[in-house]
């Protein structure tokens, strides 16, 4: 017998199929040792050693594999196709050689670039030994991230409390974001004024033409700069005469774009489908582990973390048939296409992104798929597709035109473009860059228009435009950044963005990531303080080397000496630096946004409550704010990116919204160290609400204060009861409380006009939840994910009063922020269990042994009862999934 290991049960049990019963097949679940998260895990001064930790689950994990080897013949690797995959075949031989159980046995290794039954066949047949060189660019990788985020931090939380934590690749992404939104801030709107005429042939066929010279002189975007040079423009062109200077049409070719890669294929999810990195990242996963076609689970793609953009030939020839046959021969070129990839450090080792069987359609496979996969695998199937198609054939046409209105003399242009021949756009068009600003519109059909044919004015139009500021990052458009920059790798980026939103460094908003005031504080302290770690080029030529270490060019702990030695000195005099001297630097880099300039054009330094006193960053515990030098005689505080006044202009100090018609008393929106609220009244007495999640504070005004102040209100008399219902917002957000019970309601909205009946059904249907009508509520499962593979006991996906939850036995496992109950896996279950047990969750008790097992033991020899099973020991790091 042999035994293989894998990282997915599902890929395990696919796999086991296919091979037969001579082999075991056996999975890790992802990484089975990491870095303790603690200082000394790697130490520079021992030759960059690391130390290892197995936690509870992996330690399992890795026992049974341990136990199968004791009888297995070999071992064989198959972990995925990658970095991350290659080391953790590594770090589970390391452990199976510390447990003894390999000695003399073979090891081998294989990579399953698709999970179907000839690929898993054809690599069981090619294996190879482990890529030591890669391991070493794995190792160098972790040391670099571990030291850096366990050097630098610390520094953080003690210059910038509140600030949690600053990683290698993530600060720089950080870096990114923060720095389009300072030219957000900075760009000045310029006015400029764009003329059309729309002109009729002799056949009387209407088409529009741009204004491109005046008088001789060529314009450019900018040059009609106000409404009366647009003006004076328009008039003479209302009394010239129109005649076609020149007729040009030029046939060019547009060629397909190659199969997609990690990054593109995120792009393309998010511009076409509305995918996360991580949404997309999850959906390819599944179409990768395969999915149950007629009785046999099958991989529907090839793996998902590649740069590499080229096809097997085997799968050009498949694809080559399947243009003939779907598409007809004209649409399949004499010979295959090639491509090979220009972003910067590309490793093209693998393929790229491809459907597993060209002849699985999206239609005939749709039936199987839910509705992400079946979108996901329709956008993947044409782009490989299109990539071996002929080029479209389109026929561009401009039209130069004269203008003449006695002396003066003006030059018109109208483009169109035909598409002749579609070619790969049957299969698959790329849709225009979702950031990019609007393209002239030269996709219009001309009519016939003949060179010197004279045309008939029928009206000219002059319209105002201004310059727009560049647009903020979407996740797709950061990720082609980054890769063109050479900053991370593609298979980090998904884990990246997250890892920036769950530290409330930046925030989604409509598909646009919004650095937060905490991330912005960040990234001008490490560009103050750090500014070659945050560096576009260094962290680039990083990546380069690390590239390099796994092309067995470099030395790894070569490259990790030369980044220590100038780190560490540099982090060892940040180190000294006074608190004053870190915000007297935030105070000029963050001025734009901690100290906005005023309308009435006085100092914004100044306190606007005393008047004397100097604004400047303070640090408390929850981060940074603005406040008064004069503390604590004059108590004025704002947030740092302070509430608005909806024009994007913070507002200072405090905004009356009117009187309370029953007290008479001042009621002011107001701005503390936890956000904005609203107060009536003075003193200790003074009634405050915190703005509920979703309510900006240019929306509030004396109504909506009004209703935060009067709650919580009474909804009315329970009709079996007799007590009273009220509905407020609450620490967990809005509820219904009767006699001491709470119902969570779904919005704020819903606390200010639900109504009695409502109020009693919400209550009634909390109370139908619990169990025998009492205890714990027994909550319904949303979803059920089958009993857990190794322990037994169901898994399943429920809802909480905290939110959505993974459930088994006594574990409760939070699902992440984000995270939609309806799309997990039972591999991401899995995950989220195993982190929650090595906490200190209780997993369920396994069911004792039939007595007649026993007593067979016993018959045996068996004497002494079997030792009870110890618990496993509790331990504070968790297994960290891979991305």
């Amino acid at each position: 017998m042999d035994v293989v290991v894998v990282e997915s049960p599902a890929k395990a049990k696919t796999i086991n199929k296919y091979l037969g019963s001579r082999y075991k097949v056996l999975a890790s679940f992802g990484h089975v040792r990491d870095l303790p998260a603690k200082d000394g895990s790697v130490r520079p001064d021992e030759d960059f050693a690391m130390s290892w930790e197995v936690d509870s689950p992996s330690s399992k994990r890795l026992g049974d594999i341990a136990k199968a080897m004791k009888e297995a013949d070999s071992l064989i690797l198959a972990t995925d196709p990658d970095r991350e995959g290659e080391a953790i075949s590594w770090h589970v031989l390391e452990v199976l050689r510390q447990k003894k159980v390999i000695k003399d046995k073979p090891v081998r290794r294989v990579v399953f670039n698709a999970i179907t039954k000839k690929a898993v066949t054809d690599a069981m047949a090619n294996p190879r030994d482990i890529d030591v060189p890669l391991v070493d660019a794995y190792l160098a990788r972790r040391a670099l991230d571990y030291l850096v985020g366990f050097t630098l931090s610390p520094v953080l939380w003690r210059k910038l409390p509140g600030a949690r934590s600053a990683g290698r690749v993530q600060s720089v992404a950080l870096r990114l974001v923060c720095d389009r939104e300072g030219e957000i801030e900075r760009f000045v709107r310029e006015e400029y004024w764009q003329i059309a005429a729309l002109l009729d042939t002799e056949r009387k066929d209407r088409f529009e033409a741009r204004l491109t010279a005046y008088e001789g002189k060529k314009l450019a975007k900018l040059d009609i700069g106000n409404k009366d040079q647009a003006d004076e423009i328009k008039a003479m062109l209302e009394g010239a005469s129109f005649k076609v200077a020149s007729v040009e049409a030029k046939p060019t070719k547009r060629n397909p774009a190659p199969p997609f890669t990690t990054s593109t294929l995120q792009q393309a999810a998010s511009s076409r489908l509305g995918f996360s990195a991580s949404r997309t990242m999850q959906v390819a996963q599944r179409l990768y582990e395969g999915i149950e076609i007629g009785g046999e689970t099958t991989g529907l793609i090839t793996y998902m973390r590649t740069d590499g953009v080229q096809m097997a030939p085997e799968a050009i020839e498949a694809a080559r048939e399947q243009i003939g046959k779907g598409f007809g021969d004209r649409y399949r070129p004499e010979k295959p296409r090639f491509y090979s990839t220009k972003a910067k450090n590309a490793q093209e080792a693998h393929e790229a992104v491809r459907p597993t069987d060209f002849w699985r359609t999206p239609d005939q496979i749709r039936k199987y798929l839910d509705a992400d996969q079946a979108r996901l695998y329709e956008m993947i199937w044409k782009r490989a597709i299109a990539s071996q198609m002929v080029p479209a054939e389109i026929e561009r046409t401009t039209v130069e035109i004269e203008a003449a209105n006695g002396s003066k003399t003006a030059g018109l242009r109208a483009v169109g473009s035909v598409v002749r021949f579609d070619g790969f756009i049957a299969a698959y068009t790329e849709q225009k860059d979702e950031d990019a600003p609007d393209a002239d519109d030269d996709e219009k059909r001309l009519p016939q228009i003949g060179a010197n044919e004279s045309l008939a004015r029928h009206a000219i139009n002059a319209t105002q435009h201004s310059t727009e500021p560049p647009p903020r990052y979407s996740e797709a458009s950061l990720i082609k950044k980054m890769e063109e920059l050479g900053i991370g790798r593609p298979s980090t980026y998904a884990a990246t963005l997250k890892t920036l939103e769950d530290r409330d460094y930046i925030t989604n908003e409509k598909r646009k990531l919004v650095p937060q005031s905490k991330g912005r504080l960040v990234t001008s302290f490490l560009e103050s303080f750090f500014e070659r770690y945050v560096e576009y080029d260094f962290t680039a030529s990083l990546e380069e080397k690390l590239d390099q270490i796994s092309d067995g060019k470099l030395a790894w702990k070569d490259v990790l000496r030369d980044f220590w030695r100038d780190f560490s000195g540099h982090v060892d005099d940040i180190k000294e630096l006074r608190v004053t001297e870190v915000l007297d630097a935030l105070n000029e880099e963050l001025a734009p946004i901690a100290f906005p300039p005023r309308e009435d054009g006085s100092d914004p330094r100044i306190c606007p409550k005393c008047g004397s006193g100097q604004l400047s960053l303070k640090l408390g515990k929850f981060g940074a704010f603005v406040g008064c030098s004069n503390y604590p005689e004059c108590g004025f505080t704002r947030q740092l990116d302070g509430p608005g006044d909806g024009d994007g202009n913070a507002v200072e100090g405090d905004k009356v919204l009117g009187t309370d018609p029953y007290t008479n008393e001042e009621i002011v929106l107001k701005s503390g160290r936890f956000g904005p609220y609203v107060q009536r009244g003075e003193g200790k007495e003074a009634k405050r609400s915190s703005l509920p999640k979703g309510w900006k504070v240019e929306d509030i005004d004396h109504e909506k204060a009004l209703a935060l102040l009067s709650l919580p209100r009474d909804v009315g008399k329970h009709p079996e009861s007799g007590k009273m219902i009220s509905a407020g917002l609450g620490r967990y957000g809005p509820f219904v409380l009767h006699d001491g019970s709470y119902a969570n309601l779904e919005t704020i909205e819903d606390v200010f006009s639900i109504g009695l009946n409502r109020a009693v059904t919400v209550i009634a249907e909390k109370k139908s939840r619990f169990a025998n009508g009492g205890g714990r509520t027994a909550v319904a499962a949303l979803k059920e994910l089958g009993d857990h593979p190794d322990e037994g006991g169901k898994i399943t996906v429920r809802d909480g009063r905290y939110g959505p939850y993974v459930n088994w036995g006594k574990i409760n496992a939070t699902l992440p922020k984000g995270k939609s109950p309806e799309t997990v896996t039972v591999e991401e279950a899995l995950t989220m269990i195993a982190e929650k047990a090595a906490k200190g969750g209780k997993a369920p008790k396994k069911k004792a042994a039939p007595k007649a097992k026993a007593k067979a033991a016993k018959a045996d020899g068996e004497t002494k009862s079997a030792p009870k099973k110890k618990a496993a020991a509790k331990k504070p790091a968790a297994k960290k999934a891979k991305d």
